[in-house]
């Protein structure tokens, strides 16, 4: 009973379709908007996606006309936030299949994996116990630095119940420092700090293994050779793979820190909430290996996953209040700016050792 009531509490109510349709049109209006900025500004779209565009557009209108007249539309925009966003989780998996981690090797798995923890930790011990940050927004930057960006930060935020702007702040991390690599990364590899140390195979899975955006991994991979972008795009796309195990671990030890006292390990495992959306979305990476989808089919699905991301990105912007982010003070930037040294210094240092070994 538990299970058929989750599953449908994903049919929107009558009163949803209002803010549905809403946040659906400013999507399709900010993915065209994404699609055609390089065409009017001569190639370059200034690290900004569909998902940073609508993010960008919901704070604007949730902290001017958005109050005064969006009362019938919060309940379809809560939805938004959360089942479509979900959702969009798990149709994230037509975007990779298991024969795309085997063809990039066992190394970028390691790199992959070591990256993701020292990462993660290291934004949660210098977040929460050397800048004194909240945890929420802590463990939300250092999800979209550790992981895949945007899309992990908001996949993260129902394990961790932050509020919308703690979201908005980790996504801001994540589009200044990725947008900053799309540029660095290139430019570090052409004027031989890096070509010393690595061969343009070797720079995609630096690349893949510690930029933060898809997007940004492209531009940054494909700056160097086309070789480089696809085994960087590959590398990535693991990254994102771990987020559903990310998510359970997640969910196992934030268990105890909510209950305020320390639980045994079976009563930890009890009261965990399974991320069920995480692990669909392995099941439909599964899925796309083994089932011979058409080009066309597949291409669709993206299309659509990248639709229902962008509308959830839009709904978090409309919830956003732009007092709050002022109330967070510099602190993420900082905790920002200390992962991205890490994921350029330390993740070239692991790059190099892994490929030694």
């Amino acid at each position: 009973m538990k299970r058929f009531n989750a599953a449908r509490a994903y049919i929107p109510k009558r009163t949803d379709w209002q803010g549905i349709v809403f946040a659906l049109g400013a999507s399709l209006f900010c993915m065209w908007f994404a699609k055609n900025l390089p065409v009017w500004t001569h190639g370059h779209n200034f690290g900004l996606s569909s998902l940073t565009v609508a993010i960008l557009l919901g704070i604007v209108l949730g902290n001017s006309v958005y109050p005064q007249s969006g009362s019938r539309l919060n309940a379809g925009i809560g939805y938004t936030k959360g089942q479509v966003l979900r959702l969009a989780i798990m149709l994230y998996g037509f975007k990779l299949t298991f024969t795309q981690v085997e063809s990039v090797g066992v190394a970028a798995v390691i790199t992959d994996v070591i990256m993701l923890s020292s990462t993660f930790l290291l934004a949660c011990y210098l977040g929460i116990k050397w800048l004194k940050m909240d945890k929420e927004t802590a463990i939300l930057v250092g999800a979209g630095a550790s992981i895949c960006g945007a899309a992990a930060v908001i996949a993260t935020e129902p394990v961790v119940k932050a509020q919308s702007y703690k979201v908005t702040i980790a996504v801001a991390t994540v589009v200044v420092f990725g947008t900053i690599a799309m540029f660095l990364y290139p430019a570090l590899f052409e004027f031989g700090w890096l070509r010393d140390w690595l061969n343009p195979a070797q720079y995609g899975v630096y690349t893949g293994s510690t930029v933060h955006e898809v997007a940004q991994v492209v531009v940054a991979g494909n700056g160097i050779s086309p070789e480089a972008g696809g085994l960087a795009v590959i590398t990535k796309m693991i990254r994102v793979m771990l987020l559903a195990p990310f998510l359970l671990i997640l969910s196992f030890f934030l268990v105890g820190n909510r209950a305020g006292e320390p639980l045994s390990l079976m009563h930890r495992i009890k009261q965990v909430k399974v991320p069920w959306f995480a692990f669909i979305f392995i099941g439909v990476v599964a899925l796309h290996t083994w089932v011979p989808f058409g080009q066309t089919t597949v291409a669709n699905m993206v299309w659509l996953d990248n639709l229902l991301l962008t509308m959830a990105m839009f709904a978090l912007g409309l919830t956003t209040h732009v007092n709050a982010i002022k109330q967070a003070g510099i602190k993420p930037l900082i905790l920002g700016t200390l992962l991205f040294a890490w994921l350029v210094i330390g993740g070239g240092a692991v790059n190099i050792l892994v490929n030694l070994g």
